[in-house]
């Protein structure tokens, strides 16, 4: 199989950064109890993972092309196996977030390496097509896991206990075999370098004027909202379990899995319901589904707390419910980037996966940090009914989307074929 090493290497990165950006959820329960830092104060390990992807890829996404892609990828690697093997050496709540600082930094790099290096591994549009997927199924596979793999190091007996810290030791080591796999494999990366001596400026200057574009607009205020609102939900969870329906820790982060499949599953379902239907249908339909659960399962929470909980049979019932949000909220985020790259001419999507990305890490940060205010200031169960607000906002959002992409393409039909559902049409090639 050719270039299989490079490939392998791709697929391991990707499995093993989602563990290292995902666990943020967990070190925010686990600071609170090693350390004693309020839950507004832990909220900040997400943005140190956030903002550290954004700044970063504003700063290198106009440049990484003439750096190259596979030194990219082994500076992150080698630098995320450095950090892994120091932090259970160091613990203490400033490491955690100098950690988390890293993970982004290098996450910046591994993202926009690996998606340009699938074009330079694959033969032809079916081949990058079927190794995208792969490449997001092993990301989904690594946020499955990390709850197991986390859990196995936490010391129920002992809640200062900073052992769960160990669990570093074995991400480090996947990066490590990473690192070795793609250092040991050629790359060509020619095909890349033809705008490698544009000039900086007028790349920067692209960018904001891409900015400038109405849809573009939209698209950036849905997906802030959108990861606004999944990141309060994905890094509060193992808290919310363990402070609000007072599960032990280790539980509380192995039913953290449940937010995962369910995110995972309702993406693979998205793929089939999208070849049939509109997506602003879709996507509508399931926010207002998420708001309903979570009308439901808040109430729920409060009435089951204080029972004694020993296992997952014993876990209230909130605990399994409310996790199940991930199958509604799945289908948004792959959608409106779909949406909004499908419109754009292709000469623009390198750029325009760059906005994503940093919009995308300023929603993760925000909602992070109101989630912790509200989370130490009201209580757990207010904190996410604070996700109504923002759920609500996105489905406004949508529709206004919807009509700008409309417009949009309607205009460009001179340059671009129209695509009335952009979605639909790329499952049915």
């Amino acid at each position: 199989m050719q270039n299989w090493k490079i490939k392998l290497s791709l697929f391991i990165n990707y499995f093993v950064f989602a563990i290292l950006l995902n666990s943020s959820g967990i070190a925010i329960l686990q600071v609170q109890n090693n350390f004693g830092v309020t839950k507004q104060a832990a909220a900040w390990i997400d943005p140190c993972k956030d903002l550290s992807i954004a700044i970063l890829s504003f700063l290198v996404a106009s440049s990484i092309t003439r750096f190259g892609y596979k030194k990219a990828m082994l500076v992150a690697l080698g630098l995320v196996s450095i950090v892994c093997f120091i932090i259970p050496n160091t613990p203490g709540f400033f490491a955690i977030k100098l950690l988390f600082v890293a993970v982004g930094s290098c996450f910046a790099l591994i993202k926009m390496s690996v998606y340009s290096t699938i074009g330079i591994v694959t033969k032809d549009s079916k081949e990058h097509i079927s190794m995208m997927n792969f490449i997001e199924s092993f990301f989904m596979i690594g946020n499955l896991s990390l709850y197991f793999i986390f859990s196995s190091f936490v010391d129920n007996a002992t809640p200062q206990s900073t052992s769960w810290l160990n669990a570093y030791y074995l991400l480090g080591g996947l990066s490590l075999l990473a690192f070795l796999l793609l250092l040991s494999s050629p790359l060509d990366e020619s095909a890349s370098k033809t705008e490698a001596g544009k000039p900086q400026l007028i790349k920067f200057t692209d960018m904001f004027r891409l900015m400038g574009e109405p849809i573009v607009i939209a698209f950036i205020l849905s997906a802030f909202f959108y990861v606004l609102i999944e990141q309060s939900i994905q890094n509060f969870l193992p808290t919310f379990n363990n402070k609000v329906l007072l599960l032990p820790a280790v539980l509380s982060i192995q039913m953290g899995s449940i937010l995962a499949g369910s995110t995972a599953l309702g993406r693979f379902f998205a793929g089939i319901v999208l070849k049939k239907l509109n997506w602003l249908y879709v996507l509508t339909g399931t926010l207002i589904l998420a708001g309903l659960l979570i009308i439901v399962a808040m109430p729920l929470a409060k009435n089951e707390t204080g029972k004694p909980i020993t296992g997952w049979l014993d876990a209230p019932i909130a605990a399994y419910i409310f996790p199940l949000i991930g199958l509604l909220l799945a289908p948004v985020y792959p959608a409106i980037n779909s949406v909004i790259l499908s419109s754009l001419p292709k000469p623009k999507h390198g750029i325009m996966s760059g906005l994503i990305i940093i919009f995308s890490a300023i929603g993760g940060t925000t909602g992070s940090l109101l989630t912790g205010r509200i989370f130490d200031n009201y209580g757990g169960q207010n904190a996410f009914y604070f996700s109504l607000i923002p759920i609500t906002i996105l489905v406004i959002l949508l529709i206004l989307f919807n009509r700008l992409q409309k417009k949009y393409v309607s205009a460009s039909q001179a340059e671009l074929p129209i695509i009335t559902d952009p979605i639909a049409e790329e499952f049915k090639k």
